[in-house]
């Protein structure tokens, strides 16, 4: 019997898709790992090695799900290879008005317009500070993502960015630079070239030891794909995400359709193209996110070119057993 379907599931999707969420991070927070390992199984095994970190199997949680790294261990536990916390930014924010998480079912998706809400880049730092402290850390990569602050003009992101970047340098393996949210007005303005290359070089300028990475929408068109994965390789960035959520509502009715990005199975085939056009354009590591809901979609990322992937809507309609089954699939 696979726990989270028979029994989990049911129950957090009884409650509002972000009362359900909330539920699920403090559970995961307060329950001992032993008993999480226990009931859904050893972490599974399909080592990987990638800028300079080693991955005990290629699926990760993306961003959106642990925004303020509440319950980083117990995710290893769940039997992720590797964690992404985040998004946090610089100054702390409720995020958009409620409601602002929203589930299609039949569809297998969710659509969110949270608005990078997180406690702020000085309250996670303390957090992670006193995890660290306490002996309790994960022992699989973390990840940590970061966003502008709504507050911040696009003509001081650099600066905002870093703000974040400094406090939380000694926490992340790797980091992300998101400026590809849909929910922040003018973040995605953030992807032209050239004002992702201030960011980066920032940042780079502060420490160039850690990895760093961008995470795209899957909304640019062809041109723009390229020309990113063009600044990434001149700027030196250790690897690209792809992608963000979806501002194409296509797939809900006319009844369905609420703002915010789209995740979930709908955004499989796109996430793949734009998998595939980075692949066309550049040799540093990617990793998937958007549409994972199986096996089969996992591998066909990889297929396409990506190095790892993410989960998050999979993970919510599927649970840890989709961790199991992609890595249980996976070319040995």
């Amino acid at each position: 019997m696979d726990p989270y379907n028979a029994l989990l599931r049911p129950l957090l999707f009884s409650l509002p898709a972000e009362a359900a969420h909330n539920l699920a991070i403090l559970c995961l927070h307060l329950t001992p790992r032993a008993i999480l390992r226990s009931t859904f199984g050893p972490q599974p095994q399909a080592p990987v090695r990638l800028f300079g970190l080693d991955f005990p199997n290629p699926v990760g949680l993306a961003a959106g799900m642990d925004k303020n790294a509440r319950a980083l261990r117990s995710w290893e536990a769940l039997g992720f290879g590797f964690v992404e916390a985040g998004t946090i930014t610089a100054l702390a924010q409720p995020g958009n008005p409620k409601p602002r998480s929203f589930r299609f079912i039949e569809h297998r998706a969710i659509v969110n317009r949270m608005g990078f809400n997180n406690a702020g880049a000085s309250a996670v730092e303390a957090r992670l500070r006193r995890m660290k402290a306490s002996g309790n850390w994960p022992r699989i990569p973390v990840g940590i993502n970061i966003g502008k602050s709504k507050l911040t003009p696009n003509e001081q992101a650099a600066s905002d960015y870093a703000t974040s970047f400094r406090l939380l340098l000694p926490y992340g393996d790797y980091f992300v630079v998101n400026v590809s949210s849909p929910n922040t007005p003018g973040l995605r303005a953030l992807q032209d070239t050239a004002a992702l290359a201030e960011i980066i070089r920032t940042l780079k300028a502060i420490d160039a030891s850690k990895p760093l990475l961008v995470k795209i929408a899957p909304d640019l068109v062809q041109e723009d794909i390229r020309q990113i994965a063009a600044m990434a390789d001149s700027e030196g960035l250790a690897g690209l995400i792809a992608t963000n959520t979806t501002l194409d509502h296509t797939s809900l009715t006319k009844e369905q359709d609420t703002a915010g990005g789209l995740s979930g199975a709908p955004l499989r085939a796109r996430s793949t193209e734009v998998i595939s056009t980075l692949r066309e354009s550049t040799s540093l590591p990617i990793i998937a996110s958007g549409g994972i809901m199986d096996a089969a979609s996992a591998r066909e990322k990889l297929d396409a070119g990506a190095n790892l992937v993410q989960l998050y809507t999979g993970f919510v309609y599927h649970g840890p057993a989709l961790v199991r089954d992609i890595t249980a699939h996976l070319p040995r």
